[in-house]
């Protein structure tokens, strides 16, 4: 990939991810919020941004190369990103947040968000448990993680009525899916399932 398309690729993800967080900022719904809760749901949004730079690091589309440094140290912000966005609602509701970790919320979003939250911590086990496990069953097992965690977070999003306006919403979903499938179609993931 030449310099240009780099530096487009670059302005382009940056742009999506501004928009995002702009619009969200601009959200009547935010008047009445107290600050640990903007704060939990800024980190929700930030967290599904950065599920978007993470497969474009492993392929290598942002850097060059696999930029596998960045790649763990983007994975650990998300972490960081999830704990944030749920102490912060734990802060303001502790009651909602328990129904959500022991899978009892009535709301369809949480039990996406609870999901996705869960495979990502288990994606952290294994990544910290990598050279135990073998390269194979780490890929495996990391790849299979991967999907949740999109698929989980992308819907967990998508549903939930919130600050997040409609059409960037929907971009940064519909982006952080396609690089996800793109980057399991490269990186050849289905031959493993077989």
């Amino acid at each position: 990939m030449t310099l240009l398309r780099r530096a487009l690729l670059w302005a382009a993800l940056a742009l999506a991810i501004a928009a995002a967080l702009v619009a969200a900022a601009q959200s009547p719904l935010l008047q009445w919020r107290e600050p640990v809760y903007i704060i939990a749901g800024f980190s929700g949004i930030v967290g599904l941004a950065l599920l978007l730079v993470q497969p474009l690091l492993v392929t290598g589309l942002l850097s060059g190369g696999p930029a596998r440094r960045v790649h763990i140290w983007t994975g650990a912000g998300l972490v960081l990103a999830v704990v944030v966005h749920v102490a912060g609602l734990w802060i303001t509701s502790p009651p909602d947040v328990v129904d959500v970790l022991l899978f009892r919320s009535p709301t369809p979003f949480s039990i996406w968000g609870a999901v996705a939250m869960w495979a990502l911590f288990a994606t952290a086990i294994l990544a910290a448990a990598r050279k135990r496990l073998g390269l194979r069953i780490w890929r495996l097992g990391h790849s299979a993680a991967a999907i949740v965690i999109v698929t989980g977070t992308v819907v967990h999003a998508w549903l939930i009525q919130g600050t997040m306006e409609y059409v960037t919403k929907g971009a940064l979903c519909l982006l952080v899916l396609g690089a996800g499938a793109w980057t399991l179609r490269r990186r050849r993931v289905w031959r493993m399932l077989r």
